[in-house]
């Protein structure tokens, strides 16, 4: 056989090529099944590719009929990404082709079989395409004739071997790209599209086993009638028959694929039948959709199916892949009328409600980013907007989800001058929930993260405004799902987008953006995490207590921040209420001796401002919980952060992770009921501490809320949650009273440490309970500062919960006043009812004294507006929780 082109064909064995490259060639030859063993071998040669197909032919063979036809039986091994396929030709008076394989097909050998009738001279062409990636090629073995291929005496070709097809309109790489770009269409033509003139022109076998798919046609002057249609083949293996397109796109996000596809016959099951994509480099995708059993019994009993593909960036391939239980004139699995709709990759259809979308009729302007690593899907039953609909969904646990990424991605917007706010809610839910990413995506694809958040965040919806920078050119937005382990869901609704800037949010964690807030007075507050930060400054943030995370910081040594100096940090204005609201935020003082003092005011538009919270005390390196209750009577607001320099060296003060709660914060810090939040309790998301998370849930959310750890396995047994009370005092008597519920089958178990300098002390060790619900009181002793931390361990099966967590410092469990600042108060309480009794008392004489006063001329008819008296204005009762 003789080589045609300058890709040459070699003969070569994968001893000789494994030394330079292992991924060349196939591990042994078919003949002797050794890797001495020879075949005929075209990759990508040290040099690169010049020409990109390689072809050899046969000598000139006799004239044939259909009773004694020449069949060619070879093996074929078409491996890693630089396959483009085999074809093999006959050169008669014409060339065309009678057989093809296209695409890799994996490390192995597959049969190939070939019949060829002609009334000429003819010659047998092998013709391979090869593609300049990273590796693969492919390799020829075990060629045979059959006695009816007979030579010929005739020494010269019939014909001279032709110039590999290429479109003189566009390059190849515009291909079957969804978009016309000669005057005829042509690049378009062979593409796998039913609806051009050439009909089904582009689709090849690639199947490996006894199953194929061939091409029915029928052509009249009136009707075309052509359809791909399951049939036997001379493979070994019990595959399922498979038939690719070229390569094609890229796509965009609304591409969608339909076709008819018929499953008929007489068997009450007829096989499968699904449609797959190959991406050109990440490969082999999941089904985007299959049908199992039939159609109908008839032949023309169709059935239509459109199956959305969705926005490729990468070149690809479409793939349908078919099974035939039996393989007989009794059954068939048949496929027509294949096309392309919305398929151009610069194709964004209009969108009434643009990014705007609660999902409760499909994606609005946002689409699945097929290069990710799974999908957000629709769930219903969980929604913000109705609370029955729909909202969109990352199940972690779900056994369909492979690799950590899974995004959701905007159609292009215009660029702007005025600042954007994406408002959207959310939920983090479950131990391992992972994270939530919001990112802007520029038109050259690069990604900034500008909103954030991670870790259990209760499974109840949160509101977050996401602030976006005005955009000078047209720009994306993403939503971005990152997996963390197997026992959690993310999720989103009621997304919108407006052209203004963000209103307050409610919450802050500075991870990514600043919230709005803005520095002045002396010095300024810095954008640090404990990377940037040099000299001063948290090693770790509150939010993720990694040094990655964000806060707000101001130095306050007495070289950057004199003695007296300030420096005020200031929130955007926020809408007055008439409702008490609380806000809470974690601090950090350190660095040395006088860190300054910082002081919390709710600043008036009036410009008067409310001392809400105070503390000048260096506390180490620690974040500790402050909150004050704003009361600002429908007078809009603003929260100012103020520290004044107290003539420390190298010290700092930090806040982060401020939010804002739609109720007071009475009592927050001391009894938690969960009913309004976790209080001042948090999960620590230091991994080296644990590896779960409490979440705050109810098992029906109109009867209350609790913490809880389940033990699936989804995640390894024995791993920890641990949930952190804020810093204590020393004290010497403090009772902690606690409900946890375990039923009789879980073996997980509850531990109670006291957490001091870094070193931990058990209190009490929990495995068994005895009844569904049971109340726990530890008393807690301690010399220096400290906290509490509640463990979970979880077990093996079932779960655990707690409820109703309350200490009362500087009071033990026997409701005995240990500490001296306990007793301050008690003496306090002591004088004031002192107080209240002569009060009373006066009260009584009073009203003694009142019928005679009435009787006396002048006498006022009722007491001074300034009188003393009661009132019960800050009255909160607390709610009544029973356990059974």
């Amino acid at each position: 056989m003789k080589s045609l082109s300058p890709l040459k064909w070699v003969r070569t064995s994968q001893e000789n090529i494994s030394s330079t490259d292992p991924l060349k060639g196939p591990g042994r030859d078919h003949s002797t099944n050794t890797a001495s063993g020879s075949f005929l071998y075209v990759t990508v040669p040290d040099g690169g590719l010049t020409v990109d197909w390689a072809a050899f032919q046969s000598p000139v063979l006799e004239p044939t009929n259909s009773t004694h036809p020449c069949r060619m039986v070879m093996y074929t091994h078409q491996f890693g990404p630089r396959s483009g396929g085999l074809t093999v030709l006959v050169a008669d008076r014409e060339i065309y082709p009678v057989w093809k394989r296209g695409g890799a097909l994996g490390d192995l050998w597959v049969k190939a079989e070939v019949e060829i009738v002609t009334d000429f001279h003819f010659q047998i062409l092998i013709m391979a395409a090869i593609r300049d990636f990273s590796y693969g090629g492919i390799a020829i073995d075990s060629i045979m004739l059959s006695p009816e291929c007979q030579l010929s005496p005739v020494n010269s070709s019939i014909a001279t071997f032709p110039k590999p097809p290429k479109d003189p309109c566009t390059t190849p790489d515009k291909l079957c790209d969804f978009h016309p770009d000669c005057a005829g269409a042509e690049d378009e033509a062979k593409c796998g599209d039913f609806s051009y003139p050439e009909g089904s022109s582009g689709w090849t076998d690639t199947s490996i086993g006894n199953q194929a798919w061939l091409l029915y046609e029928n052509v009249t002057s009136t009707v075309k009638d052509e359809y791909l249609y399951v049939a036997k083949a001379p493979g070994q293996q019990l595959t399922e028959a498979q038939i690719r397109t070229p390569l094609l796109g890229p796509s965009g996000p609304v591409c969608t694929l339909s076709f008819d596809f018929a499953l008929t016959g007489n068997p009450a099951h007829i096989g499968e039948l699904s449609v797959r994509v190959i991406d050109s480099l990440l490969g082999v995708q999941p089904k985007l959709w299959e049908f199992s059993g039939k159609t109908g019994t008839g032949e023309k009993e169709w059935q239509h199916a459109n199956v959305t593909i969705g926005a490729r960036k990468h070149r690809f391939q479409l793939v349908f892949e078919a099974r035939a239980v039996k393989l007989c004139p009794c059954a068939k699995i048949k496929v027509k009328n294949v096309s392309f709709l919305t398929c151009y990759e610069n194709y964004f259809p209009f969108s009434p409600t643009g990014l705007s979308c609660h999902f409760e009729h499909g994606l609005c302007g946002w689409y699945q980013d097929n290069s990710d690593n799974f999908d957000w899907t629709v769930l219903s039953g969980m929604d913000h907007t109705i609370g029955i609909g729909k909202s969109l969904v990352v199940d972690t646990w779900s056994p369909s989800l492979r690799g950590l990424f899974g995004r959701l991605v905007s159609f292009p917007q215009p660029p702007s001058s005025t600042d954007y706010c994406l408002s959207f809610f959310y939920k983090l839910y479950g131990p391992n929930t992972g994270t939530l990413n919001v990112k802007v995506l520029n038109k050259n694809g690069h990604e900034n993260i500008v909103w954030t958040r991670s870790g259990a965040h209760g499974n109840y919806w949160h509101e977050a405004h996401c602030p976006i920078p005005h955009q000078l050119t047209s720009f994306q937005l993403m939503f971005e799902a990152v997996r963390s382990s197997f026992d959690g869901r993310i999720a989103i609704d009621d997304v919108a987008l407006v052209v203004r800037p963000c209103t307050v949010p409610r919450m802050c964690s500075f991870e990514g953006q600043r919230c709005g807030y803005s520095s002045s007075g002396q010095v300024h507050w810095l954008y640090r995490n404990g990377i940037s930060t040099t000299i001063a400054g948290p090693k770790t943030d509150h939010t993720l207590e990694t040094e990655m995370g964000f806060y707000m910081m101001a130095n306050t040594g007495h070289d950057i921040l004199p003695s007296g100096s300030n420096a005020i940090l200031t929130s955007p204005l926020r809408q007055g209420t008439s409702k008490t609201e609380c806000v809470n935020f974690w601090y950090h003082m350190g660095g040395g001796i006088n860190p300054g003092f910082l002081t919390v005011y709710m600043k008036l538009v009036t410009g008067e401002r409310v001392k809400i919270f105070s503390d000048s005390l260096n506390q180490g390196d620690v974040w500790r919980h402050g909150n004050g209750n704003i009361s600002s009577a429908l007078v809009d607001w603003q929260l100012e952060f103020e520290v004044v320099g107290a003539g420390g060296k190298n010290t700092y003060v930090a806040v982060d992770d401020i939010f804002f709660s739609s109720h007071s914060c009475k009592n927050q810090g001391s009894r938690c009921t969960l009913e309004r939040g976790m209080c001042s309790w948090s999960n620590t998301q230091n991994m080296k501490k644990d590896k779960l998370d409490w979440d705050l849930t109810s098992q029906e959310e109109e009867k209350g809320h609790f913490l809880f750890l389940p033990s699936s396995n989804r995640t390894a047994a024995n791993q920890n949650a641990q949930l952190l009370s804020p810093h204590l005092p020393p004290t010497k008597g403090t009772c902690l009273k606690l409900w946890a519920y375990k039923p009789l089958s879980s073996d997980s178990q509850l531990r109670v440490w006291r957490l001091s300098e870094g070193a931990l002390h058990q209190l009490l060790q929990v495995s068994e309970l005895g009844a569904p619900w049971r109340r726990f009181d530890v008393n807690i002793t301690s010399t220096k500062e400290y906290q509490i931390v509640l463990e979970g361990i979880k077990g093996t099966s079932g779960f655990l919960a707690l409820d109703d967590i309350e200490y009362t410092i500087g009071v033990d469990c026997n409701k005995k006043v240990t500490d001296d600042v306990r007793r301050g108060v008690g003496a306090s309480v002591v004088v004031l009812l002192l107080l209240i009794a002569t009060l009373l008392a006066l009260l009584y004489y009073y009203l003694r004294m009142k019928p005679a006063a009435k009787a006396m001329p002048g006498a006022p008819s009722s007491p001074p507006s300034n009188a003393p008296g009661f009132s019960n204005e800050i009255y909160e009762p607390e709610p009544t929780v029973s356990h059974i």
